[in-house]
């Protein structure tokens, strides 16, 4: 009876298509009901394969469950429901619709039995999230939509090399636990970290995030990077390269996030950093490590959006997001303020939070196998975090200095969407056993011990305390801070200019046989160029699909050589 099982990742691609031709209440109702259908779905999936079929002469598995996959699709399809319930005032006709078909895409690769599904849905997803930031219009959001496309091209085209190099090594496209014991395997972890905003990439992230509309960012927030999570505990955990992988994306979104002044780019470098948490974790890789980083993941989706969306709501009630331009919000935006200071609380484990009660067990998976060093830094982190989204956010958009502004609270939908998750970050927090019973191995962990809660409430106390007396040091000014996209924004299409200014007057000085039939083939290409530039408009395209070919025949070179 396998056939009957429905695909819940195909029902909200689907609907979210069908959405773009919705109006009215239908489409306000659709797009609260249909990820929650998904939802439901998730749960009728049996463990096991559910889905089978033959793919160029291989046995594929688009759908299968256990209880990982299960973990992950859950929150993927609460979160559609929660984006889609805050964004029923969103004007846009593209956004709903496309992040309901990045939200499917990243259920489908959760619930995916092999590698071919797994490339296959993450690059639709990267479709998805790209049409999700380029619906918010304007110059800035279309410039880092391609800039958030060509880099999610070239983790693709990776990915997609070292599967095929797995899959003529093995003769296998089964999705299970891979070894770092060849290049084809090195590629598909490089293309898994790039969707988890790994150094030196993570530029790609707070580049694009914040320049979605005031809703878009909240569902960018939660898939692209969770997903990398997901496959990372499926496929390198254990992996030790990646607990030093995490530390450093912990401190870089740490450093980052404190020097930011716009709010939004500050809560993307924090996602930076509580995903290093989670892939600190997978590293470790014992069953605590996995269970925290697992529901580290599913804790991180739910407060990271209620920041995003108080931060979503007052850029849509005041038209800023720069700290420096806010400020005394909470006389006029109470419920605003309110909602979120909890997801601040959270992120940063207060106790009674939901961040409590998940990320002290990767720091406890590092305190049982005697990894001093890393519980060290990571405990470090802990205070860092609540400088930099604890007290940082909610102290500079809604108190500090009064900036005049008084902003009324965000329409009725957005304020219900945030209430809904602020009361999922309490009630994880006091009650997480409901979230322990979904957690991939049994959980023979207590969170409320008097030892983490005392150890955990004086380093929150302590670094509000230094936070305050930082003080005059940390207040925002007009200011931008350099980061790695620099490279390919501003160093490499000057590279670009520097070669063709000295390329262009030797080529046409070449005389002679070998010059003519230089210039002819130089011709051709310009030809190409030419044409392609019809269709691509942009230089960045033309440059991927250069190197798409580049990375095609290097590793072709590498894998035959």
């Amino acid at each position: 009876m396998t056939e009957l099982v429905i695909h819940p990742a195909l029902v909200l691609i689907a609907g979210g298509l069908l959405l773009g031709f919705l109006r009215g209440q239908v489409r306000a109702v659709a797009q609260v009901v249909l990820p929650l259908v998904a939802l439901a779905l998730v749960w009728q999936v049996p463990d096991g394969p559910a889905w089978q079929a033959r793919f160029l002469d291989h046995a594929v598995t688009p759908l299968q469950g256990d209880r990982l996959s299960r973990l992950f699709a859950t929150i993927f399809t609460l979160m559609a429901a929660g984006g889609g319930l805050f964004a029923l005032r969103q004007a846009s006709r593209v956004e709903v619709p496309a992040a309901f078909v990045y939200a499917g895409s990243a259920v489908g690769v959760a619930l995916a039995g092999d590698l071919i599904t797994v490339f296959v849905f993450w690059e639709l997803m990267a479709v998805g999230s790209t049409l999700v930031l380029w619906s918010a219009g304007g110059a800035a959001a279309s410039g880092a939509a391609r800039r958030y496309l060509m880099i999610h091209l070239l983790g693709g085209v990776v990915l997609f090399a070292g599967i095929a190099g797995h899959v003529v090594q093995t003769g296998d496209v089964a999705f299970t636990r891979l070894t770092l014991d060849g290049p084809a395997h090195w590629l598909i972890l490089a293309g898994f970290l790039v969707n988890a905003g790994a150094p030196p990439l993570s530029a790609w992230l707070p580049d694009a995030y914040p320049e979605a509309s005031w809703s878009g960012t909240v569902f960018l927030s939660a898939f692209t990077t969770k997903t990398a999570v997901y496959v990372l505990i499926r496929g390198y955990a254990g992996t030790e390269l990646l607990v030093w992988v995490g530390l450093l994306m912990v401190f870089y979104g740490i450093v980052y996030a404190l020097l930011e002044n716009d709010m939004r780019r500050i809560l993307a470098y924090s996602i930076v950093n509580q995903v290093g948490f989670m892939i600190a974790g997978i590293g470790i890789g014992t069953e605590m490590a996995l269970n925290g980083a697992a529901a580290h993941a599913f804790t991180h989706i739910i407060y990271k959006a209620l920041l995003l969306m108080s931060a979503g709501s007052v850029m849509m009630m005041t038209g800023r997001r720069k700290c420096s331009e806010l400020g005394g919000l909470f006389h006029t935006m109470p419920l605003t303020t309110i909602c979120g200071t909890i997801g601040a609380l959270a992120i940063s484990s207060f106790p009674l939070t939901s961040g409590f009660i998940s990320k002290s067990m990767v720091s406890q998976a590092a305190s049982d196998g005697h990894m001093l060093t890393v519980w060290l830094l990571l405990t470090a982190a802990s205070a860092g975090v609540f400088l930099h989204a604890g007290i940082k956010f909610p102290w500079f958009v809604f108190f500090q200095k009064d900036s005049g502004l008084r902003p009324p609270e965000p329409p009725a939908s957005m304020r219900w969407a945030m209430v809904l998750f602020a009361f999922l970050c309490l009630a994880l927090g006091v009650w997480p056993q409901p979230l322990y019973a979904m957690l991939p191995y049994p959980v023979r962990y207590e969170p409320y011990s008097w030892a983490h809660v005392l150890t955990q409430t004086q380093l929150l106390l302590f670094s509000g305390l230094a936070f305050f007396v930082m003080l005059p040091y940390l207040k925002r000014t007009l200011t931008i801070t350099l980061d790695t996209d620099w490279l390919w924004r501003r160093l490499l299409p000057q590279l670009v200019r520097g070669i063709e200014s000295v390329w262009s007057p030797a080529r046409d000085g070449m005389t002679g046989l070998a010059g003519r039939m230089l210039q002819g083939a130089w011709g051709v290409v310009e030809r190409r160029a030419g044409a392609q530039a019809r269709l691509a408009q942009t230089w960045p395209t033309r440059n991927m699909a250069l190197w798409v070919l580049v990375l095609l025949l290097g590793y072709l070179v590498l894998y035959y050589l």
